[in-house]
C-alpha cells in the first residue's frame, strides 16, 4: 500500500479498472494502483477503460470511457439522460439487484458504526415497487432563458450549475411534467422575466409542481426573486385555459444566492388553498411547502411497516416526531390512545391540525417547535409515552433527542430512515438501552442510490 501517494494520475487520463463495490452513492468503487477510484456507472466484477475526472493525494475520480466485460445485472433499456442528470444513480443496475444492493448499504453501515448486537439483527427482505418509474408526485424544477430566448426547464448536472432540459424524466409522473412543459410556452409569449443567476436580475427562478393521483389535480408554485408578478392577470389566465389540471397557483418568495430552492414566504395567486390527496384511508389536504413522501404507493407499504412494527395498541400514548402534515400520526391515530405531533415548521403544523380535522380524528394534538425541546417540556408537565415514531430529516436524530429519549424510556420505538449512515451512528447510542429486533427496506426511491428503511427497537 506504500505506493499510494505515489500514484501520479492527471485529469483526462485514461487506464483500466474492475470494480469491487457499490458505493453508497450508487458509483462503481475500484482501485488504480491502490488508489481508490469511484466511478458512476460502473458495477461490480465489470472491467472498463475510465477517464480521470478529478484527482486528490486520497482518491480518484473517473468516467468510463469503454465498457470491456459487462456485468449480468447491467439494465439494457437505460435512460439517455441517466449520465446527464442526478435522482438515476441505479439506472444502469437491474431494478432486482437495486434491493439486494440497498440491503447491503444498510448493512455496511452497521459494520462502520457497530451498534450493539449489530451482528445479529434481523434485516428483513427488502420491499420493492410495483413500478419503478414514474413515482414522483412533485417536480421542482429551475428555468432558465437562453441566449435565443427558448425557455428550458429541469435539473442541474451532478456538481455543475448546468441546467439539463427534461421534457422526460422517467421517475417524475406525466402530469408533473406535463404541467411543466405546457408553462414555458406561456411564459415565453408573455415575455416573463426569467431569473438569471449571473446577474441577480428577472423574476422567475423555478417551478413547483405537485400531483394529486386522487384528483388528477396539480399544484404549481412560481419561485421568484422579487414579490412582483409582471402581468399576473393574464399569466392567471392563460394556465386556467391551457393548463386545467392546477387547481392552485402560488408565489413563494427566494431571494437567496444560495442553493436553497423555497424561500420562508408564500401566498396564494389563485385558486384552491390546497390540494388533496389520499393514503391508506385517510384523506390530506397540503399547501405547497407540505412535505409528503414522493412516491405514494410505496409510502401505504411504508405506513403498513410502520403499522406492524409498532404493534399500537389502544392503551398507548403515541408520540409522532418530526410530524410533517401528520401522515404517520393520523394513520396510527384510531389504534391507540392519543397521538401528539411535533413539527418545527409552522406551516406542517397548521396543515397536521387541518388534516385531523378534515379526517374527523379528535385524539391528536399538534405543537410547533423543536422535537429535543418541546418533548422535555410535555414530559415536565406528565405526559407519558409509551411508543414512539421518529421520522427525522437526513441528518438523523439531535444528540439531545436521543439523550431525552433514554431518560423518557417509552417501551417501544419505530425509526423511519433515509440516510442509512446517521441511522447507524443513532443506533449506537439507543442501543444502551433499546434492542433492534427488526429493520425493514422500503424502496421508495427507484433508480437511486437512497435507501429508505423502518427499525422497530423495543426497550431491553
Amino acid at each position: 500500500m506504500k505506493q499510494q501517494n505515489n500514484v501520479v494520475v492527471e485529469v483526462g487520463q485514461r487506464f483500466p479498472i474492475t470494480a469491487h463495490k457499490i458505493g453508497i452513492n450508487g458509483e462503481g468503487i475500484g482501485y488504480f494502483q491502490h488508489k481508490v477510484t469511484f466511478v458512476p456507472g460502473l458495477l461490480p466484477e465489470e472491467v472498463a477503460v475510465v477517464e480521470a475526472t478529478q484527482v486528490t493525494d486520497r482518491y480518484i475520480r473517473a468516467k468510463i470511457h469503454k465498457l470491456r466485460q459487462t456485468s449480468p445485472q447491467r439494465a439494457t433499456d437505460v435512460p439517455e439522460i441517466s449520465n446527464k442528470v442526478g435522482g438515476l444513480e441505479f439506472a444502469h443496475l437491474k431494478y432486482p439487484d437495486q434491493l439486494v444492493y440497498k440491503n447491503d448499504l444498510i448493512k455496511q453501515a452497521l459494520e462502520k458504526f457497530k451498534p450493539r448486537g449489530y451482528e445479529h439483527y434481523q434485516i428483513l427482505p427488502p420491499i420493492g415497487a410495483d413500478n419503478p418509474w414514474h413515482y414522483r408526485n412533485k417536480a421542482q424544477f429551475p428555468i432558465e432563458q437562453l441566449a435565443d430566448g427558448t425557455l428550458i426547464s429541469g435539473l442541474y448536472q451532478p456538481n455543475t450549475q448546468t441546467l439539463v432540459d427534461l421534457p422526460e424524466m422517467p421517475t417524475q409522473s406525466e402530469l408533473t411534467l406535463s404541467v411543466v412543459r405546457r408553462l414555458l410556452p406561456i411564459l415565453t409569449e408573455l415575455q416573463m422575466p426569467i431569473y438569471d443567476a449571473k446577474t441577480n436580475s428577472g423574476i422567475i427562478k423555478a417551478v413547483a409542481v405537485r400531483e394529486s393521483q386522487l384528483r388528477h389535480q396539480a399544484q404549481l408554485t412560481f419561485i421568484t426573486n422579487s414579490k412582483k408578478m409582471p402581468h399576473k392577470q393574464p399569466l392567471l389566465t392563460l394556465i386556467a385555459e391551457k393548463i386545467p389540471e392546477v387547481t392552485g397557483i402560488f408565489q413563494n418568495l427566494n431571494q437567496s444566492k444560495q442553493g436553497l430552492f423555497w424561500g420562508d414566504e408564500t401566498w396564494k395567486l389563485a385558486g384552491a388553498d390546497y390540494l388533496e390527496e389520499q393514503l391508506g384511508d385517510l384523506k390530506f389536504l397540503l399547501s405547497p411547502r407540505a412535505f409528503l413522501q414522493l412516491n405514494l404507493a410505496q409510502t401505504e407499504k411504508l405506513y403498513q411497516v410502520v403499522t406492524k412494527f409498532l404493534a399500537p395498541q389502544p392503551d398507548d400514548q403515541l408520540l409522532d416526531a418530526y410530524a410533517g402534515v401528520g401522515t404517520i400520526g393520523l394513520s396510527l391515530a384510531s389504534k391507540v390512545h392519543s397521538v401528539v405531533g411535533i413539527e418545527e415548521i409552522p406551516d406542517a403544523v397548521a396543515d397536521a391540525r387541518q388534516n385531523a380535522k378534515h379526517n374527523q380524528i379528535t385524539n391528536a394534538i399538534y405543537y410547533t417547535g423543536k422535537v429535543e425541546s418541546k418533548l422535555p417540556k410535555l414530559q415536565a408537565e406528565g405526559n407519558y409515552f409509551s411508543a414512539v415514531v421518529v421520522d427525522p430529516p437526513r441528518v438523523g436524530l439531535a444528540d439531545s433527542l436521543i439523550q431525552t429519549l433514554l431518560s423518557a424510556i417509552p417501551e417501544k420505538i419505530v425509526y423511519i430512515s433515509c440516510n442509512e449512515s446517521t441511522l447507524a451512528r443513532d443506533l449506537t447510542k439507543l442501543t444502551k438501552a433499546y434492542q433492534v429486533e427488526k429493520i425493514q427496506m422500503v424502496d421508495m426511491f427507484p433508480e437511486t442510490a437512497r435507501v429508505e428503511a423502518v427499525v422497530q427497537l423495543k426497550l431491553r
